[in-house]
């Protein structure tokens, strides 16, 4: 029996709608970027890009534990001279609420091509509508996680 691999003009596409609404961080970023890359399918194959397109809603709601919203930082340079810019995730929430998603999610994505075109079917809204209903996203629910209480 020969090993299965999908073409990429053989892959089917679903479109999938998260709300992230009073969700932790960290587990919704690591669900949507399983999903992007196809990771829940049966035919996954790690060269070929056979994720679904994920539509993230009430991205300002997202939750983060500990003093994270303070403490933790975005950091980038720009390459020239005293470029370098550092911005907290409380200021990142009231600026733009859709990058703390953005991010997380990009760096569990393979850092290459492949990673590129996966991250394009990621669409993050801040709010509770989005502008894809002509595409009839499904709701996926994430997986309910048991947190210890300390």
């Amino acid at each position: 029996m020969k090993t299965f691999c999908p073409k990429p003009e053989e892959v089917e596409r679903k479109w999938l709608l998260v709300d992230a609404d009073g969700k932790t961080l960290g587990r919704v970023a690591v669900e949507v970027a399983n999903i992007l890359r196809g990771k829940n399918k049966p035919e996954y194959t790690p060269h070929v890009d056979c994720g679904d397109f994920v539509v993230v809603i009430n991205a300002e709601k997202i939750r983060v534990s500990g003093s994270k919203e303070t403490d933790k930082f975005y950091r980038r340079h720009s390459g020239f001279p005293g470029g370098f810019k550092e911005e907290s995730l409380e200021h990142l929430r009231a600026r733009k609420p859709e990058a703390i998603i953005e991010k997380a999610v990009r760096g569990m994505l393979p850092h290459n091509r492949l990673g590129d075109r996966q991250f394009t079917k990621l669409k993050v809204y801040a709010g509770g509508e989005h502008e894809h209903q002509a595409q009839k996203p499904v709701e996926h629910k994430l997986p309910e996680h048991t947190v210890a209480k300390y």
